[in-house]
């Protein structure tokens, strides 16, 4: 497999709740303003991901598995998931509320989707003042059936809901309650899944006058209350890695690059991907350089050795499966 940093093209997302920070903050090719989401790196059928750079211009992230393997995932990672990418990357946009949402672990969506569950989380680029988001229930004690009497009046008496700050880091469990809220610009990977359960979506209509459906019979079901806290701690310091979130589904890292920065990958029997959060950068893998800017994504291939950086003050978010 031919080595270097490779880049996709994005797969815009229209929502109901989406605005227009994809284009005028990370200069994303929109046609709307009501741009929800940039997949950057999808397996996701239907919106699979095309290389947009280098030798692999214009083939897909399914043909590049298929064709190179565990050359292009590692070795463990294709044994696991054979010929599907594990991780859907995402930047998002949330101009109102999303839903009040839940999504099933691995069993009930093998079970009822033949699908993986949804593990995900959430890094904030950046937000207006006051925004908000929604994480789990107030009473970690309430029967789930309370799920179906949520209402306009009574939905923050029963969610639990904080505000944000730039550079904050969630981790969101599969089976736990969540919504991102208005004004909110933000980073999200997760397990390949597109599998969402709406708890309450603020009783808006789309264009047609309809209202969205609303799974309370499977959010009744899927939602789990956890001790484990949500909020990760995110320190960023020049050219030094540090955890953000180790779990079964993804390892992710954060760093800033001031002036160089090396980062060595002979031990990790993995992918890595980078996600630019703020910045820009030069990023150099076997010898081939790409330039990466604030809203873009690269994927080193797991036979990647090292990457050498170059920039000032750029931040990185670094995702791989370990």
């Amino acid at each position: 497999m031919n080595i270097y940093p490779i880049k996709f093209e994005p797969i815009l997302q229209e929502k109901i709740w989406g605005g227009s920070k994809l284009q005028t903050v990370l200069n994303k090719k929109c046609t709307s303003d009501t741009t929800g989401e940039s997949w950057e790196i999808s397996g996701i059928e239907g919106n699979i991901s095309q290389v947009a750079n280098g030798d692999y211009k214009g083939e897909s992230l399914v043909s590049l598995l298929e064709n190179h393997t565990s050359e292009f995932v590692g070795a463990a990672n294709y044994v696991r998931f054979g010929n599907e990418f594990p991780l859907l990357i995402k930047f998002l946009d949330a101009k109102t509320n999303l839903s009040v949402q839940v999504h099933p672990d691995d069993e009930m969506a093998q079970r009822d989707h033949n699908s993986y569950g949804k593990t995900e989380m959430w890094y904030i680029m950046d937000h207006e003042e006051e925004a908000e988001i929604i994480l789990g229930l107030k009473d970690k004690n309430a029967n789930t059936e309370i799920l179906r009497d949520v209402t306009g009046d009574n939905v923050y008496d029963i969610f639990n809901k904080e505000k944000v700050n730039r550079g904050d880091a969630y981790f969101i469990p599969a089976g736990k309650i969540h919504a991102i809220g208005a004004g909110v610009l933000a980073a999200e990977i997760q397990q390949t899944s597109d599998i969402t359960y709406r708890v309450y979506d603020w009783d808006r209509t789309d264009k047609e006058g309809q209202k969205s459906d609303l799974h309370l019979d499977q959010s009744v079901a899927a939602t789990k209350e956890f001790t484990e806290e949500c909020k990760k701690e995110c320190k960023v310091e020049d050219n030094v890695s540090q955890n953000v979130v180790a779990c079964d589904y993804f390892t992710t890292n954060s760093f800033n690059v001031n002036s160089t920065f090396q980062r060595s990958f002979t031990n990790l029997d993995s992918f890595v991907i980078l996600m630019c959060v703020e910045g820009s950068a030069s990023v150099t893998v076997n010898g081939k350089t790409e330039i990466v800017s604030m809203g873009e994504t690269l994927l080193l291939p797991a036979q990647s050795e090292e990457a050498y950086f170059f920039a000032q003050n750029a931040k990185f978010l670094e995702v791989y499966i370990d």
